[in-house]
């Protein structure tokens, strides 16, 4: 008997079932704090665009990073994807990395521009 019609299945009633777990927890206890008086936190909706800045700058890096390590395999070394996988993860590890300094590096210099914009 073949069971590998069952994985999708069970990985998507798994998936909602967690989803649905949390939601029920979620809810539950803000009805618990509501019971005893006291005001359940909201949870911040404002736009976040440094932590979007971030994300965006990670797959960046990882796009270019997979970008460079086909590169390097096809053109440079002439070697296949399946004889090199160490550079593939090299290359995403590395230019993911520097689209993360970079957003630090953004984020450090938007800081101390909001810095300089308080009144002393």
């Amino acid at each position: 008997m073949d069971f590998t019609i069952l994985i999708p299945i069970l990985i998507t009633l798994g998936a909602f079932a967690m989803v649905f777990g949390l939601r029920y927890l979620s809810n539950k206890e803000r009805m618990a704090m509501i019971e005893r008086g006291i005001a359940p936190v909201e949870p911040d909706k404002r736009s976040r665009p440094l932590i979007t800045l971030k994300f965006g700058l990670i797959l960046l890096g990882v796009g270019v990073g997979l970008f460079f390590a086909f590169f390097l395999t096809t053109y440079v070394l002439h070697t296949s994807e399946e004889q090199s996988p160490a550079i593939y993860f090299g290359m995403i590890g590395i230019c993911g990395g520097l689209g993360l300094v970079i957003s630090y590096l953004f984020e450090k210099s938007h800081e101390e521009k909001q810095n300089n914009r308080l009144p002393k």
